[in-house]
């Protein structure tokens, strides 16, 4: 994808990797998304853009994502952290940051705080994943992330999902939905290829990487039913999944807010207000 037409920002020259990164508005802290596994930055353009009005907002694609160029899947947490640092820097955006990281985004978020708690202003979780989620799951989702098989899809797939991701994407501009739903069609094992570290790697790094600073949190937590995990998973277990996150979530401190009718990847495409507004609040909070 990294040879394509970029639909926002320019690519950013980063340690021998051509980056994708937009900026936005003005002013700081600035708000950093960290996307979940399969997502890039153009997912988040909706908020992005009226996070602007108020503060810099960054969008970019991790390497081997999006419009980035392609790097062997998965990482490590610190990688993806120090990549995205490194990034930041070649793109002169000041820190500190409010990283908002969004499922699998938030334990790449952790990790950067955890690394560089002196470059961090502030923490956004959008329904993040969690180390602790294997041992507190249903039975249904508590698997090994590392031992799923996403075949090929038929024709007949590839129409449906087109349709659905055109449906989530509705309010982009035109421009910008084409390409994210082509994108999303075209890189169908991306999110098991992102998760498939979880358990060798990902957790036992956040598990054994030291405190993260004392900055304000906000945990928003999707309570309605995702659209996309609706097609492996009945509502009766995704409702049980929703039970669960509330305490679970508890560990990552800071102030925490149930969004109704958000799923868990569609959270800021079913309620940007709700991410608008905990991104406004750790921005004046930080300042």
């Amino acid at each position: 994808m990294a040879d394509l037409a970029l639909p926002v920002g320019r690519r950013y020259d980063s340690d021998g990797r051509q980056l994708l990164l937009d900026r936005a508005g003005t002013g700081g802290p600035a708000v950093v998304f960290l996307p979940g596994a399969g997502m890039v930055g153009l997912d988040y353009l909706n908020v992005h853009l009226r996070i602007a009005e108020f503060t810099t907002s960054v969008i970019y694609d991790r390497a081997g994502t999006g419009w980035s160029d392609p790097a062997p899947l998965p990482r490590s947490g610190a990688e993806v952290a120090t990549e995205l640092r490194s990034l930041l820097r070649v793109a002169d955006i000041p820190g500190p940051y409010v990283l908002a990281g969004h499922s699998l985004g938030g334990l790449y978020s952790r990790r950067f705080a955890q690394l560089f708690p002196e470059d961090v202003a502030g923490l956004l979780f959008l329904d993040p994943g969690h180390e602790d989620y294997p041992a507190h799951m249903p039975d249904e989702v508590s698997g090994n992330a590392e031992e799923l098989d996403v075949p090929e899809p038929d024709e007949a797939t590839v129409a449906f999902f087109r349709g659905l991701f055109e449906s989530i994407y509705a309010a982009w501009p035109d421009d910008a939905r084409t390409a994210l739903v082509d994108y999303h069609v075209r890189a169908w094992r991306q999110t098991a290829e992102e998760r498939g570290n979880l358990e060798t790697k990902l957790y036992p790094e956040l598990r054994d990487g030291g405190e993260m600073p004392g900055v304000p949190r906000i945990v928003l937590t999707a309570m309605g039913i995702d659209p996309l995990q609706k097609l492996f998973l009945s509502e009766e277990v995704l409702h049980k999944v929703n039970a669960v996150k509330p305490a679970l979530y508890s560990s990552l401190g800071g102030e925490h807010r149930l969004i109704d009718g958000a799923g868990h990847s569609t959270m800021h495409a079913d309620r940007p207000e709700a991410v608008i507004e905990a991104a406004r609040d750790l921005v004046l909070t930080s300042t």
